[in-house]
């Protein structure tokens, strides 16, 4: 039989043999922690060729991704163009290259973007700066707009959007389209935006039939030489051949 002295030896050996067998495990959490906060934060920088353009045309937008621990350009991972309509929103996904990414894009309307860096195993993920691009209102919208109003009837003082004299209609659709503030007058009209040659006219241009130097009539130009116009008394909204070869002719968009 053993002594108690012995007895307690043994089991003390025994418990010291039992933690030497069994150390304890770190919490996951923690390990994960530990990870992340070694891994560096990227430094992000967004560029773009142009910031106002016009519907339809292309804009690039030049991202670079340097990781702020070493300086070093990103050569992995992905990253997210971003554009702000009513929310972010993922517009396209590309993979970085050499430390930047290039996004192409036609944007329909005036658009925010920025670029969402998603990470890797030794750099975060991050955001870029934002950047605002315009998009100006062209020709084409201007005719669009015109043609909603197709069939409205004339009336003298009226600026839409049921009933247009002549120069309230074209005050309402360079309103609408373009937000460009014409007053209501067709010989005060001639006065606005870029004097253009007859021979440079372009759908979508404000045209201003004159007496002498007198505007007394306004209209959209359609092409073809027709234009879009609220008659008079008695007319409606529609597209019709021009009526005269004494006009000028005024790009708003």
């Amino acid at each position: 039989m053993f002594g108690t002295g012995a007895m307690a030896l043994s089991l003390g050996l025994a418990l010291t043999a039992g933690q030497l067998a069994a150390p304890q495990v770190a919490n996951a959490s923690t390990v994960v922690s530990a990870v992340t906060a070694a891994r560096s934060t990227p430094k992000m920088s967004q560029s773009v060729n142009r910031r106002t353009l016009k519907k339809g045309q292309l804009v690039t937008l030049t991202v670079k991704i340097v990781d702020a621990k070493t300086g070093k350009a990103v050569t992995s991972g992905k990253a997210q163009l971003l554009a702000y309509r009513k929310g972010w929103k993922v517009w396209q996904t590309k993979t970085v290259t050499a430390g930047k990414v290039v996004f192409a894009s036609k944007p329909a309307a005036s658009v925010s973007y920025r670029t969402r860096f998603l990470g890797t195993t030794d750099v975060r993920a991050g955001l870029s700066n934002t950047i605002n691009v315009t998009v100006k209102a062209g020709g084409a919208q201007v005719l669009t707009e015109a043609a909603k109003h197709k069939g409205a009837l004339y009336k003298y003082g009226a600026s839409g959007p049921k009933r247009f004299d002549c120069s309230g209609f074209t005050m309402y659709i360079f309103k609408k389209v373009a937000g460009r503030k014409l007053p209501h007058k067709a010989n005060s009209q001639q006065k606005y935006g870029k004097a253009i040659s007859k021979a440079g006219k372009q759908p979508g241009d404000l045209i201003i039939f004159r007496s002498g130097s007198y505007g007394y009539h306004a209209a959209v130009y359609a092409g073809g030489g027709k234009m879009w116009d609220s008659p008079h008394s008695g007319a409606r909204v529609s597209k019709r051949k021009m009526i005269g070869s004494n006009y000028v002719v005024r790009r708003l968009v």
